[in-house]
């Protein structure tokens, strides 16, 4: 054999690549300046939509293809991009025939179809970067550290009408940059404010809304308030502000050319009240003293006699058992025993009789340990976890739920898409909770809670790296030594934490108006702003003033001229829904209902596994998440009584369903407690005239007299028979099954 041809000279092949790869070496000698991954790159992929969760950016990503959500973890999109499949996507040599052009151009399938036109910047930007070989960014490149919005404000007075918007983002070495053709743009209200992809504000229908620019992890909101076309809008002189509430809510009327409807009349505001504080109508001598009496103030007088009744600490007690999942049954995994839940029941019942500040009760239930039979605030810990053994991501998502009214278990596995908070903030709040645990007593009922101080910090999700307890909003890890349980609860409860004073204040105006300044109100984001800010502000800085004293801001509440307005419309805000400019038409709550027909009719709720006399309202279920039919509660599961599987506020239900009407008019519920009553039949044998016995129901049901017509619409429906219990019932079934009976008003 030829020695020459035989023997393997690695030069020609290695002179023939030079030859090969020397107009792209050529073309990378230029002066070209590379765009950076994280700063250039990996906006172009936000702007495109290619990182959201619908497509690329959700777990499974799309196609094969995955990049991280809104681009929280760089490092990892790097290399799905360049190393993952080699050659696939990029291709140096030709960048122009690399997938990921061709793909968002629209030259090859995508399911995304056509991103961006090969002659924008986009284009040139990712063309420019893979033409460099698509490098990495050889340092630490600046990360913005927040961004703006101009205007932060926008007032239309015509529909039509264009205004648009500039995004500027800071970075951390105290540059600025224009990102507005970068960023991504979103409105919560189109009717009333649409926005182009370019940040293009269009307005439409009059009312208020907020339009959104997102960049990097950042979201920011700018109000848009849409006025009606030459109305002729002035400010009645005779409506004066009773207190601060009112002073917000008049002034935003005013911005957004908004009259507030009069005041309710007497006999209105003595049923909403009643019902509101105690979860009762008024009984016939508190309407008859109520409006014979003629004070000025006799308004204030009643709220205040309201509040020291036993009735409104068990309509709070009831509001919290169903933001703590408070239920109990037979013992199950699943399930907390009905002792403990009694236990639980009883100290929060106990803990709003007293007027326990809300700081102070909440913070017990924070730090607490002990028996779940005889320590109740550790009861917390036996209620809101989803299983016996303790999860401390579920306590984690459930308290700050509960008691800060933010949802933070979207950053679990990422950083949160609408919101501000990100994975490190998601597990240094888990870490909290890592050393909360629970051992079983002497019988299987009973669980000890206490604190190991052993316990890890809870690892990041990404590389399990450990993230000491943090405090949400804030940058500092909790200093070493501290039981991360106290420092949480001294920092939940301090006057100043931005959320925890909002969020109990907003649940506090739900429950009065249908609806919070925030809502839902344990959905506190970014993107979910108040409708009113300053009204939100200025209630979560007179509760902290008050010393998170309940009773003094219900009262400011429910004295101020707002919650006095009646629901009857204007021509201005016949279609606001979130101003409070009147009241709104609301179902009663199922609890509330329930009470409500077992005292107009002088009778009890049946309620199982119960003793005789409990209202609906001091009834918790069995366990946790079930209402059985067949034990006698179909009344409260049908009208959406909270189930208590979750602490969602969701979870209770209040909008009217057609198998709700077809109980009331077919159940046994109304019907049983008509049978069971003997008011009727006392009435007709003493002798009280029909015209009597009619406003004795009309106020027992609606709390109120009939008008000269309904007492002789009734009075005919009678006829002869007016000694007839059963022509009674009949009439006072209607009321009961009334819409206004059924309606909060």
């Amino acid at each position: 054999m030829n020695n020459r041809i035989a023997t393997f000279h690695p030069f020609p092949l290695l002179a023939l690549s030079c030859l090969l790869l020397l107009p792209f070496l050529a073309h990378s000698a230029e002066t070209i300046t590379a765009p950076s991954f994280r700063r250039d790159v990996m906006p172009v992929f936000f702007r495109a939509g290619c990182n959201t969760g619908s497509c690329h950016g959700s777990a499974r990503g799309k196609d094969g293809f995955r990049l991280s959500l809104f681009g929280f973890d760089p490092p990892g999109d790097y290399f799905r991009l360049t190393q993952q499949m080699v050659g696939r996507r990029l291709n140096l040599a030709v960048p122009s025939q690399s997938l990921l052009l061709l793909k968002a151009t629209g030259k090859v399938p995508h399911t995304g179809g056509e991103l961006f036109k090969a002659d924008t910047d986009y284009y040139k930007t990712l063309s420019d970067w893979i033409e460099a070989g698509a490098p990495d960014d050889a340092a630490d490149v600046p990360v913005v550290a927040n961004i703006s919005i101009q205007p932060d404000k926008m007032l239309f007075e015509n529909a039509a009408q264009k205004q648009a918007m500039k995004v500027v983002a800071r970075y951390s070495d105290g540059t600025q940059r224009d990102v507005t053709h970068l960023a991504r743009f979103l409105t919560n209200n189109k009717l009333c404010a649409d926005v182009s992809k370019d940040g293009v504000v269009t307005s439409g229908k009059r009312g208020d809304t907020f339009v959104f620019a997102q960049f990097s992890r950042f979201t920011l909101g700018t109000e848009v308030i849409v006025l009606p076309t030459g109305d002729n809008y002035q400010w009645p002189q005779d409506v004066k502000p009773a207190n601060y509430i009112d002073e917000r809510v008049f002034s935003r009327l005013q911005k957004l050319h908004l009259l507030p409807s009069a005041l309710c009349d007497d006999e209105t505001f003595l049923r909403r009240v009643s019902l509101d504080l105690t979860g009762l109508p008024p009984g016939v001598d508190e309407y008859r003293k109520f409006m014979s009496d003629n004070s000025p103030d006799k308004r204030t007088a009643l709220v205040d006699a309201l509040l020291q009744r036993r009735e409104f600490a068990e309509v709070w007690a009831a509001k919290w058992g169903e933001w703590l999942r408070l239920a109990g049954g037979a013992y199950t995994p699943e399930a907390a025993d009905q002792k403990a839940a009694a236990v639980y029941y009883e100290w929060i019942v106990d803990q709003m009789q007293r007027n326990v500040p809300w700081d102070k009760f909440v913070s017990a239930q924070i730090t607490a340990s002990g028996s779940n039979l005889h320590d109740a605030p550790a009861n917390l810990y036996t209620m809101l976890p989803q299983a016996v053994k303790l999860e401390p991501k579920d306590l984690a998502q459930n308290v700050a739920q509960v008691f800060t009214g933010i949802r933070i278990q979207c950053a679990q596995c990422h950083n949160h898409p609408f919101d501000q908070w990100t994975m490190n903030d998601y597990y240094g709040f888990v870490s909290f909770f890592t050393g909360i645990k629970r051992k079983q007593g002497a019988e299987p009922r009973e669980w000890f809670i206490y604190h190991d101080a052993m316990a890890p910090v809870a690892k990041h999700l990404t590389d399990d790296h450990p993230v000491p307890p943090k405090v949400l909003d804030s940058v500092e890890s909790l200093p070493e030594g501290k039981d991360p349980r106290k420092a949480l609860a001294e920092w939940l409860t301090a006057p100043e934490n931005p959320f925890f004073a909002k969020n109990l204040s907003n649940r506090v105006w739900a429950h009065f108006f249908g609806r919070g300044i925030t809502e839902p109100v344990d959905d506190f984001r970014v993107t979910n702003p108040p409708s009113n800010v300053d009204l939100q502000n200025a209630l979560a800085k007179q509760f902290a003033a008050y010393k998170f004293d309940v009773r003094r801001l219900v009262r400011d509440i429910c004295t101020s001229r707002t919650y006095q307005l009646s629901a009857t419309p204007n021509a201005t805000n016949r279609d606001d829904t979130r101003q409070f400019s009147r009241s709104s038409l609301r179902r009663l709550r199922a609890d509330v209902l329930l009470d409500t027909l077992a005292k107009a009719t002088a009778t009890e709720p049946n309620l199982p596994n119960f003793p005789a006399g409990t209202l609906a309202v001091q009834f918790y279920p069995r366990s946790n998440g079930s209402f059985d039919p067949g034990a006698g509660d179909f009344f409260l599961g049908t009208f959406g009584r909270s189930r208590r599987a979750s602490v969602c506020d969701c979870e209770t239900r209040n909008e009217p369903t057609l198998s709700q009407t077809l109980h009331l008019i077919n159940g046994d519920t109304v019907s049983r407690m008509l049978r069971d009553s003997h008011l009727i039949q006392d009435l007709t044998k003493a002798g009280t005239a029909p015209p009597d016995i009619i406003k004795e129901l009309y106020v027992r049901a609606l709390s109120r007299d009939p008008s000269p017509e309904e007492t002789a619409s009734m009075l005919e429906l009678l006829g002869k028979e007016t000694r007839d219990p059963k022509l009674y019932s009949d009439i006072f079934w209607g009321l009961l099954n009334s819409t206004e009976f059924v309606f909060q008003h």
